[in-house]
């Protein structure tokens, strides 16, 4: 529960000190995460698939809440954690080609 108060913490500054953005940010959230030609569920298990994959420990909080409020199982998130460990080998190893690239600009090869 101490990132979800971490979270609503920063969330309560921010509208303090920039209103606008945040609400503008706010608005944007709320018209993605609705039903549309996905459902609420799913696109939450997505987000909390990409909380994951971006290792960032306030979103996984965050969208595990809002999977479990969106009726997703245990089972369910899970499996969509899972797709973001199938997913963390390869494409991250891929970018070591962009990092010889740069590397090649500095260092005999």
């Amino acid at each position: 529960m101490e990132r979800l108060q971490e979270t609503g913490q920063l969330m309560g500054r921010l509208m303090e000190d920039m209103p606008d953005q945040l609400k503008e940010f706010s608005a944007f959230i709320k018209i993605a995460e609705k039903d549309g030609a996905m459902d609420a569920k799913s696109k939450h298990l997505i987000l909390l698939s990409l909380a994951i994959a971006f290792q960032c420990a306030w979103c996984i909080a965050v969208h595990a809440k809002d999977c479990v409020e969106a009726n997703a199982t245990k089972e369910e998130m899970l499996e969509a954690a899972m797709m973001a460990v199938v997913m963390g080998g390869g494409p991250k190893l891929m970018y070591m080609e962009i990092l010889y690239e740069e590397l090649d600009k500095y260092f005999d090869k």
